[in-house]
């Protein structure tokens, strides 16, 4: 009998968290979700915050379950969870306060407070990021120009994964590929960026050492390894920011180029470059260069994604009627199609509430006819992702100068069969839709390859191939419906 190996994978979203097993048996890989639970912003005083306490329990939960089940065939642990968001330590290892969502508003004069002490052109030609009101660099800006005083406390800067590795081991880092998306480090020399942050009088004593994904962090210990009950536990660096994972988690093996769009409640669009594209035009178009699993640059654009969809459900909750997305995306399916066209990453989307107010009055100040019902709402919103998606692959065709012709889907919106199909219709690709999975294998992924289970990205994109089916999508409805909106959502975008 072969004895299975089991590695277990921490998967924090925006929406929900998730502890799950990966089984290897030496031929293929099994997941299991062990424990899950619920996530979302947390209003005190208006402004948002994330109950990372609860979210660390949660997560204790999870792992002492695993440890129940799996015991002595735990290979190791690895964290990964949403960008951009951190915690302060003090000196002695304590929280200070809770961490911000990157979605407060307290950020957003501070993208143009930057641009005017350093210049758009600079900040992205040196750190290759777009600068987006949610990034780090500007939730900093917003401490300092605020006053606060966890800033001028803090003697470490954890990122989420971060900070949960820390919990569980004792030990303090930056994993890589979580602090790239910060718009804190330097594209040339993979570091923090000293010079610029020096420009902007933000402190740097409590950035940390920089540490790629396989590192070993430690092992559990302390309060977390009484409450698991294990010994000589390690927990690895993976790619901590979770798109960093889902990427890796790409069943892309035939050699041919391609693009993935990692797919929930953002939705992220790129490929794999060896080399940053930090020029003029990349920055116009939106793309940005966010440091890989294996050296590579995730040269992607952000794309609101699931969370207009997410938000809609959201806000019929708060008003008592209850729709699971099973439900959303059947009541899609029954409306009419091209009822209306919105750019979905229209600024006015971008904020917490009201979003079918917020599509019905875009809608309407675009001179087209309002949603006469949730099911238009929802129709409208997933096609305008298709549109979205077909725009961002053209210009990643461009940049380039790759044929593209296949489009990897991978993350929790694999799920949503409408949007797949839709997606294949206005791009023209063929669409290879799974694992849905794809962040917590990847994180599994690069454990297994720490561990010396796995000798390298590319064999484990091989086992990832072997071991899920993915599903396929041609293109197959409405070409000429499919165009005349494309041109009517460039037409009126951010109009």
């Amino acid at each position: 009998m072969i004895s299975k190996k089991t590695f277990i994978a921490v998967d924090l979203g925006a929406e929900s968290g998730r502890v799950l097993a990966g089984e290897f048996d030496g031929r293929s890989l099994e997941l299991r979700v062990v424990h899950s639970f619920s996530n979302g912003p947390v209003d005190l005083n208006g402004s948002i915050h994330w109950n990372v306490i609860g979210l660390y329990n949660e997560i204790l939960i999870g792992l002492s379950k695993s440890q129940v089940e799996y015991g002595s065939s735990i290979q190791s642990i690895g964290v990964d969870s949403w960008g951009l968001d951190y915690g302060h330590l003090d000196s002695d290892g304590h929280l200070l306060g809770l961490p911000y969502h990157y979605r407060d508003e307290r950020t957003h004069p501070m993208v143009d407070l930057v641009a005017s002490i350093v210049g758009r052109a600079e900040c992205y030609s040196r750190t290759g990021i777009q600068p987006l009101f949610i990034n780090t660099l500007f939730q900093l800006m917003a401490e300092k120009e605020g006053g606060k005083a966890c800033m001028e406390k803090s003697a470490q800067l954890l990122f989420t994964p971060d900070l949960i590795n820390f919990w569980l081991t004792g030990e303090r880092g930056n994993e890589i590929t979580m602090a790239s998306t910060s718009q804190m480090l330097n594209q040339k020399t993979r570091n923090w960026d000293f010079e610029l942050l020096d420009q902007l009088k933000l402190p740097t004593n409590f950035l940390g050492q920089l540490w790629e994904p396989g590192h070993l962090v430690g092992m559990v210990s302390g309060a977390a390894k009484k409450r698991m009950q294990c010994e000589n536990l390690p927990v690895y660096t993976v790619g901590s920011h979770d798109t960093a994972s889902a990427v890796a988690g790409v069943p892309a093996v035939d050699g041919k180029d391609f693009a993935y769009l990692s797919s929930g409640t953002w939705s992220l669009m790129g490929v794999e470059n060896e080399e940053p594209l930090c020029d003029s035009r990349s920055e116009e178009l939106g793309f940005t260069n966010e440091f890989g699993i294996d050296g590579s640059i995730r040269y992607l654009k952000n794309i609101s994604g699931l969370w207009i969809v997410q938000e809609c459900r959201r806000h019929w909750q708060s008003k008592g009627e209850d729709f699971d997305y099973e439900q959303l995306t059947h009541m899609a399916r029954e409306a009419k199609s091209f009822a209306a066209v919105i750019d979905v990453d229209d600024s006015v989307f971008s904020s917490i509430g009201e979003m079918p107010n917020k599509i019905s009055e875009k809608c309407k100040n675009t001179g087209q006819n309002s949603p006469n019902s949730k099911n238009e709402t929802v129709r409208i919103a997933l096609e305008g992702l298709a549109l979205k998606y077909r725009q961002v692959l053209e210009n990643l065709r461009t940049q380039t100068q790759k044929s593209l012709n296949t489009l990897h889907i991978v993350g929790g919106g694999t799920q949503n069969e409408l949007l797949n199909q839709m997606t294949a219709d206005a791009t023209g690709c063929e669409i290879i839709a799974g694992p849905i999975e794809a962040t917590s294998v990847g994180n599994i992924l690069v454990q297994m390859i720490a561990t010396g289970e796995l000798g390298s990205l590319s064999e484990g994109r091989e086992l990832v191939a072997n071991s899920f089916e993915p599903k396929r999508y041609q293109p197959k409805g409405n070409p000429e419906q499919w165009e005349e909106a494309y041109l009517k959502m460039r037409a009126i975008k951010q109009r």
